[in-house]
Order: structure tokens, then sequence, then C-alpha cells
């Protein structure tokens, strides 16, 4: 149990520091944080609950269209450090216009094994027009939730 507190601390550290630490060039960023619901999903005639204490991150970091990096995954402390974790499951990372139509999915890949803090790094990229980057955790194939940020001139 301490030891996912104390990697949330470091998570919250890290992203204040991110803040703090920002260059004085045209570079962004933004780190945006939601907290993952309740739910039960069934894995070989299991029902696996997840219960609250756990957020989903999602971190992007660029200059206008271009992203330098970006990563999304699941951080749980108190109840949910202690559940059985997320079977199943991918992180996928879309990209939309300006009007909210997605013109761009990296699905990633499914993991078969159950893990309570999934995680998934996507490869830097020129965006071909402004709007909006997100992360989306899916378990069992549904998706659970989401993160989004702006990408703006």
């Amino acid at each position: 149990m301490l030891q996912y507190a104390a990697r949330l601390a470091t998570a919250l550290t890290t992203a204040g520091a991110l803040l703090l630490t920002a260059s004085a060039d045209a570079s962004a960023g933004a780190i945006g944080t939601t907290p993952v619901k309740t739910f039960d999903y069934s894995v070989g005639g299991m029902t696996v609950k997840v219960p609250t204490g756990c957020l989903f991150t999602h971190v992007i970091r660029g200059s206008g269209r271009r992203i330098t990096y970006q990563n999304a995954g699941v951080d749980c402390a108190f109840v949910g450090a202690l559940s059985s974790g997320f079977c199943n499951w991918r992180i996928d990372f879309t990209y939309g216009d300006t009007r909210n139509r997605t013109y761009r999915t990296s699905r990633g890949r499914t993991h078969n094994e159950c893990k309570i803090d999934p995680m998934r790094n996507n490869s830097p990229q020129t965006l071909p027009r402004y709007g909006e980057a997100c992360a989306h955790l899916y378990v069992n194939g549904l998706r659970r939730v989401s993160q989004c940020h702006s990408i703006t001139k």
C-alpha cells in the first residue's frame, strides 16, 4: 500500500516539476488526470471489480502541431492498489480536428495479462492539423476512461 502511495506522490511531484521547468522557447506541454470510475468486468468466467482510487494520466509535450513526447497510464492508490488490476487492456491515442472529427488513431496492443499500472508511450509525430489529442484506456474491449488535450496555435 505504501509503495502505491509513494508512486502516486512521485508522479504528482514529477508533473509539478515539469510544469515549473518549462523552457522559454515555443514548446508547450500538458498533463491531465481523470479518475477511473468503478466498474466490473468478466475474465475467464470470473468477475473482476476495479474499485475507486485509480487515475488515468495523459502527458503530452511539443510545439504547435509537433508532438515530441506522449505517454498515458494508470496509477492506483489506496483500495485501487489492492485490486487485481486491468486485464485485457490497451491504450489508444486519437487525434481529432477542430470540428471534433477523429482523423488518426494509434491503436495500442491488447495485453492479455492483468496489470495494476498499465502504461504506453507513443512515437513523436507532426499532426496535419490543429484540434485535440486524446488517450483512451480500454479494458476487455470497452473504453473505460479518456483524457484529452487541445492542440492549438
